[in-house]
């Protein structure tokens, strides 16, 4: 992987604020990394939710290699191989499954696998992984929750994504068991769709210096 990230803890170094992005038009996705490099932020994730998606990563991958390019919304095991052959760095699941977490093995790729139980996390510590995601995170309880599970399952580190915004990010930021947050307020649909590249560069600064 670029950049020297090669785990799920090197990717919860990246940036306070990983960016999750849906893109529409696969030609966004350029100018959209070059954006977030100007602001600071080296990472993004370009989640599978659209036509345009891979297509998208594919483009980032041969235009921006400084920008670390990751998939998101992998959530079956042919998502994952598809991703990896379009050029993403890494991988991040909503949830998790066997058949997914064999995919998301078998690229040999960084990820970041899904939790939202206790349950999950242990399952997934079992497995040898020790840096997740926490989705959804404001609805399944939020800075409380991370905080109450630091306890008993201390070594392992969480991006929280879902619901999180610049107020609340810096409340996760500040658990010792949070290495970054998953945020979509980066790059707006309003913004993408507009090509307001300066907006999001503005914005990216700002995430930049939450950590």
């Amino acid at each position: 992987m670029t950049n020297g990230a090669t785990t799920g803890a090197d990717l919860l170094a990246l940036s306070p604020v990983i960016p999750v992005v849906v893109v529409d038009d696969a030609d966004h996705a350029v100018p959209l990394a070059q954006a977030l490099l100007r602001g600071g932020v080296r990472v993004i994730e370009l989640t599978l939710r659209t036509p345009a998606a891979l297509a998208a990563i594919e483009n980032v991958a041969r235009e921006v290699p400084e920008i670390v390019i990751g998939a998101g919304t992998v959530t079956a095991p042919e998502h994952a191989e598809q991703a990896a052959k379009a050029g993403a760095a890494f991988l991040v699941t909503p949830g998790t499954t066997d058949r997914v977490l064999d995919a998301a093995d078998a690229t040999g790729l960084p990820y970041l696998p899904g939790a939202a139980t206790v349950s999950e996390v242990m399952r997934l510590a079992e497995r040898g992984l020790d840096a997740l995601k926490f989705f959804p995170a404001e609805a399944a309880g939020g800075v409380d929750y991370l905080k109450s599970i630091g306890g008993p399952i201390p070594h392992i580190r969480f991006c929280p994504t879902g619901g999180i915004t610049p107020q609340t990010a810096p409340k996760y930021l500040a658990l010792p068991n949070v290495g970054c947050v998953g945020g979509s307020w980066l790059a707006p649909k309003d913004a993408l769709q507009a090509g307001d590249w300066d907006r999001i560069e503005t914005l990216a600064r700002e995430a930049s210096q939450l950590g």
